[in-house]
């Protein structure tokens, strides 16, 4: 019996994992050649590991003292996007993981009738880099991203689904 398996089983029982920056690190992460655009270009798991896929989340109320089921009460592109990585980074905590440890992310944009209807793929960016590609956290997942017609709500201008490797 090995001596810490009944101290982990006890964490991982009630939650109490800690969430500490341990990357997977045996994930290759290849970049896209000649640029610095902040993603891989692809991500290769090796045999064994385990992915967690986690359901797309919408943004959090930003603004409280705005209607609840007004557009202002969500912000823009780039508060919505810090809004959802937030929660994503959250969930990824609770579960002993971390932002570091995904290694693939869907984001689904919806266009901002501020820009004329089109996606604020500069908005996104904008709170995307906040997460990924920082001294902090220079892991970068593969990505892609889409413009949709709508999502749940008319207010949401995003919604974000990631996969990640537990380490």
């Amino acid at each position: 019996m090995k001596p810490f398996r009944p101290l982990f089983a006890l964490a991982a029982a009630t939650g109490c994992l800690l969430a500490t920056p341990a990357f997977a690190a045996d994930v290759v992460r290849h970049k896209i050649p000649n640029s610095t655009f902040p993603i891989s270009a692809a991500v290769e798991i090796p045999a064994g590991k385990s992915l967690v896929f986690l359901s797309g989340v919408v943004p959090p109320v930003a603004d409280t003292s705005a209607p609840k089921d007004s557009p202002q009460a969500y912000g823009d592109t780039k508060t919505q996007t810090v809004g959802v990585l937030t929660a994503i980074d959250k969930q990824l905590k609770g579960m002993g993981m971390s932002m570091g440890d995904v290694v693939k992310m869907q984001v689904f944009l919806v266009g901002d009738p501020a820009k004329g209807g089109k996606m604020d793929f500069a908005g996104f960016m904008a709170g995307y880099t906040q997460f990924f590609g920082t001294k902090e956290q220079p892991n970068l997942p593969s990505r892609s991203a889409f413009q949709v017609a709508a999502l749940a709500s008319p207010n949401f201008l995003i919604e974000i689904e990631v996969t990640a490797v537990r380490p």
